[in-house]
């Protein structure tokens, strides 16, 4: 299988296939009424039968060329990453954000992107990430194996326990983001190894997803039934959200883009 990159383009349904010993479900499109092209960018980069890497860019809003640096970053994540495997896959995976930093700043045109990274090898799995695209695993029955802090004040908050769940959601300030790729300060958070069971279900996306759906909603859609439906599922319920509505429920038109991971 080749490294296959999702750069500015609006797919009209998730795309599900084999990946390593699983099956990955990738989707991005543009957000509603944009007429520039989609900032976000996604990436499956295999590496051996049992291995391989995913990934989810969100070029920031506002900045010069938010497009062109989500793409650079996978780009240069899947140059450095592609085709590795076991212990050389960390390195490579490090390697590869390190080089997309250096990329994006060498542009010297202010543009930035945040970048969620996992790494797949056989039953384990590993987060990376920089900037407010967010990383969940969790099980069938729903059990929350790991969940990423976004790189943001509102986030760090929320994860002290400073706002709850609501707050945090409907908080003026949760775009602001403190970290991300194009920044000679970058911050990139690394995750535990975390042991993958059967039918256990990886989660990869933009603020597209996580803004517009409470944690548990996505933990509640994703834990069971087919992978296809799975997607489906996500991209009906946050483009509902992203039309005005319910005072009560989250609302944020943005560009969304995902990646799933379960194994077989």
């Amino acid at each position: 299988m080749p490294v296959l990159l999702f750069q500015g383009v609006d797919m009209p349904e998730p795309l599900t296939m084999a990946l390593a010993d699983g099956l990955a479900c990738v989707f991005t499109e543009r957000r509603p009424g944009r007429e520039s092209s989609n900032e976000d960018a996604a990436a499956l980069i295999p590496g051996d039968a049992t291995s391989a890497v995913v990934a989810v860019a969100d070029g920031l809003g506002g900045l010069p060329s938010g497009s062109l640096a989500s793409g650079i970053a996978l780009q240069q994540l899947a140059e450095s990453v592609s085709g590795q495997s076991g212990d050389a896959q960390r390195e490579a995976v490090l390697t590869g954000i390190e080089a997309a930093n250096a990329a994006v700043m060498a542009r010297g045109q202010g543009g930035g992107t945040t970048i969620a990274v996992v790494s797949i090898d056989n039953d384990t799995v590993r987060a990376y990430h920089a900037g407010d695209s967010m990383i969940l695993v969790c099980g069938q029955r729903g059990k929350l194996k790991y969940q990423s802090v976004p790189h943001s004040p509102v986030g760090y908050a929320e994860a002290s326990g400073m706002l709850d769940a609501d707050a945090a959601m409907f908080h003026a300030e949760r775009h602001i983001v403190s970290s991300m790729v194009g920044m000679a300060d970058m911050r990139l958070e690394i995750g535990p190894v975390v042991n993958l069971a059967l039918r256990d279900t990886v989660v990869v996306g933009s603020d597209g997803l996580f803004d517009n759906l409470f944690v548990g909603e996505i933990i509640e859609m994703v834990r069971k039934g087919p992978l296809d439906q799975v997607g489906k599922r996500l991209v009906q319920a946050c483009r509902e959200r992203m039309v005005p509505g319910d005072e009560e429920r989250p609302h944020k038109p943005d560009d969304l883009s995902f990646v799933l991971f379960r194994r077989q």
